[in-house]
């Protein structure tokens, strides 16, 4: 019986067509198995580079085109284009077999062929090639066939090999740009990794190529499938693996393991996949966590969707999981020992930190000792005044001397005492005690933890998931971007039990967003001293997205008003387009920010809602900076990123105060601003008024 194959490159391009077309496409597609089983509606194509490229008529001005195998039963969709644009682009296309991964590959053969005497031509100039240092047979090795040898072979520098990622097949093409990007042939097929294929690999069999390729084609079972696939095609990069994210996934390591990469390379697709593949183990519990209520409802809503299509027992394997995000496990802990904590709000906190200044009468403010009870005292567990005096204090910016030092930890011994004698808990306090009561116990709560997000967490919540599971194989995970650290302080997993050398893997493609909104992201964070959370620092260098794309569309007005007036243009102009107002984020840096844009909105007579007031189907959702964290849209319009407000004035740190918690503030800050750009995935628009924020000086001109 034929099956249907969708691949996800056009699964990405259906939500931009209008919707008459798209209803359109279902319909026809809903009755392609009928349709090809009789052998009608699909035509060949006239001098094709490869006959086995068919169109089928989707209307009278639409055509898709489909890969029909010569032998088998699965036809795989891969684009639907006006009738004259499917014929020339089918036409100049041809399919081929991977001799390493065995997966399906599409390459643009005429675009290739005329390109390459002008390439040559240049290389006749230049003194060397671009991989002239690798041997042929080391690419053969890797997977790269004859004709994308030929055209490697011209190539003189990087950027023409950039030019042609959509001209040669993917897998060939990344194997390249790892190559040029300084990677040995060794390190290129390391990460090739679970691609690689065992034994001989038939170049003819389209079949087994496409069921080899979960992480480029999509098979569906039936219309019910086909119209669920259509309807959420972003849900896919959530279910289904690339070879790179699948090696991660499926390795077993002897201890704690991290993976790391830059927005939108699917950590926490890793991590769900981890937890159903550890929960399907049957060991015992795992635990998904992350640092907020709001991240950990959206993981336990993906589990869900994950397991329920991949797994044989999904409510069996969803028992094995518990998602709760790890404040709530501190509490959990610390009240089956303590009862309810009274906790500090940090109104109460900076009160105290005021009464132990005033009544030791020295020259320190509240919030450099605050500072520095958590950066250092907490972090590094000081617990006496000669430890504090030996502790290392990276990072804080303001050096003491000896006699500084003693007042400082006088201040933070009363801070403690009054604590302890009103009974009173900060959350920090709170995880370091529950850290401590788990510690105690022989038996262990959980069998595996998982860790969503792990940048945001600070050393006490460390050392409590680190106190929840027994030192074993396979006992930890950890996944996060330190480039989007905008909650936590700088932790080392080493000094909190957690030593993950050799454990260590990093994601490099961008699943989400295109090329353009990423490049230019990136911008925003680029030399920044950003650490990898091992002792070192970590770098953003060769995360990339094959997505194409629009440049971001910046805007500077004179006044809020009239910056309000275009945020009003934008996001009617993005629904006049067919973009669902769901589709669609508002992003601010304050809580005020949000509700006057929301206002905005509405006077527009566009449905909009502010995140913090929960969901309403329809509406446009606005939100922080913060609670973009986790969350993606088609559309995103960035506003208010002017210096009045980037950074904002009461989050930053008086330098002359404390140097060391200025300039976390401000990284904390451009943090912000990098993670809310990188929720968008195909439109992006940032506006200001007045003097556009300084964080934008990078990429005011690219």
């Amino acid at each position: 019986m034929p099956q249907l194959a969708i691949a996800k490159e056009f699964l990405a391009e259906y939500a931009a067509l209008e919707k008459p077309v798209r209803e359109r496409v279902t319909q026809v597609f809903a009755k392609f198995e009928q349709a090809t089983h009789t052998g009608l509606h699909l035509e060949k194509i006239n001098n094709a580079r490869d006959d086995r490229f068919r169109t089928i008529r989707v209307d009278q001005f639409w055509r898709g085109v489909v890969l029909a195998p010569r032998n088998g039963d699965t036809y795989t969709l891969m684009k639907v284009l006006p009738h004259d644009d499917a014929y020339a682009w089918a036409g100049r296309r041809r399919a081929s077999v991977n001799s390493v991964t065995g997966g399906i590959e599409v390459r643009d053969v005429d675009t290739i062929d005329s390109t390459l005497p002008h390439l040559e031509r240049v290389a006749e100039h230049v003194p060397t090639r671009l991989f002239e240092g690798v041997k042929d047979a080391e690419l053969r090795r890797l997977g790269v066939d004859e004709q994308t040898l030929g055209f490697a072979r011209t190539l003189t520098d990087s950027f023409q090999l950039e030019a042609a990622r959509g001209l040669l097949p993917a897998v060939q093409w990344e194997v390249l740009y790892g190559l040029a990007a300084g990677l040995t042939p060794e390190q290129v097929w390391e990460e090739m990794g679970a691609a690689i294929v065992e034994g001989e690999v038939d170049p003819e069999d389209l079949d087994a190529a496409v069921r080899r390729s979960p992480d480029r084609v999509l098979l569906v079972e039936g219309p019910e499938e086909l119209t669920a696939a259509l309807e959420s095609p972003f849900d896919l990069w959530r279910i289904y693996l690339h070879p790179a994210q699948r090696a991660v996934v499926e390795a077993s390591y002897g201890g704690p393991a991290r993976v790391s990469g830059g927005p939108g390379t699917g950590k926490t697709v890793v991590a769900l996949h981890r937890a159903q593949q550890l929960a399907e183990r049957g060991e015992g519990e795992v635990l998904l966590t992350t640092f907020t209520s709001t991240l950990a409802a959206a993981l336990e809503a993906q589990l869900r969707l994950l397991v329920e299509s991949r797994s044989e027992n999904p409510e069996e394997v969803l028992g094995r999981i518990r998602v709760e995000h790890v404040d709530r496990l501190a509490h959990r802990v610390f009240r089956e020992e303590h009862g309810q904590p009274d906790l500090l709000d940090p109104a109460r906190e900076r009160a105290l930190w005021q009464e132990v200044v005033d009544g030791l009468g020295v020259d320190l403010s509240p919030s450099f000792l605050a500072e520095e009870w958590r950066q250092v005292v907490l972090t590094r567990r000081v617990d006496d005044a000669q430890a504090y005096l030996e502790a290392k204090r990276t990072g804080r910016g303001r050096g003491l001397n000896a006699a500084r030092k003693a007042q400082v930890w006088q201040a933070v011994h009363s801070f403690r005492s009054l604590l302890a004698e009103r009974g009173l808990w900060t959350h920090e306090t709170v995880s370091e005690e529950a850290a401590r009561v788990l510690a105690g116990r022989a038996e262990k709560p959980f069998r595996h933890v998982v860790v969503d997000e792990a940048q945001d967490l600070h050393a006490g919540q460390w050392r409590l998931l680190r106190a929840a599971v027994a030192e074993a194989g396979d006992d930890l995970f950890v996944a996060g971007d330190t480039h989007q650290r905008v909650y936590g302080p700088k932790v080392s997993l080493a000094e909190v039990g957690m030593n993950i050398r050799g454990r260590s893997s990093k994601l490099r493609i961008n699943y989400r967003t295109t090329a353009q909104i990423l490049g230019w992201s990136l911008g925003l964070v680029l030399g920044e001293p950003v650490d990898d959370m091992d002792g070192g620092l970590d770098s953003i260098a060769g995360c990339r997205s094959e997505i194409r794309g629009e440049k971001p569309v910046l805007h500077g007005a004179a006044t809020w008003e009239a910056e309000l007036g275009h945020l009003k243009e934008t996001v009617g102009s993005w629904v006049e387009a067919g973009v669902l107002p769901d589709e669609i984020g508002v992003a601010a840096r304050s809580k005020r920010a949000v509700e006057q844009a929301v206002l905005a909105l509405e006077e527009a007579g566009l449905a909009a809602r502010s995140l913090a007031k929960g969901q309403a189907v329809g509406s446009v959702p606005v939100g922080t900076m913060h609670r973009m964290k986790g969350l993606e849209f088609r559309c995103l319009a960035v506003v208010g990123a002017g210096g009045d407000q980037l950074p904002a004035p009461r989050s930053v740190t008086p330098e002359e105060e404390d140097p060391g918690a200025h300039a976390r503030d401000l990284l904390r800050e451009r943090s912000l601003l990098f993670v809310a750009c990188t929720r968008a995935r195909e439109q992006l628009s940032v506006s200001w008024h007045r003097a556009p924020s300084p964080f934008l000086e990078a990429v005011l001109d690219r």
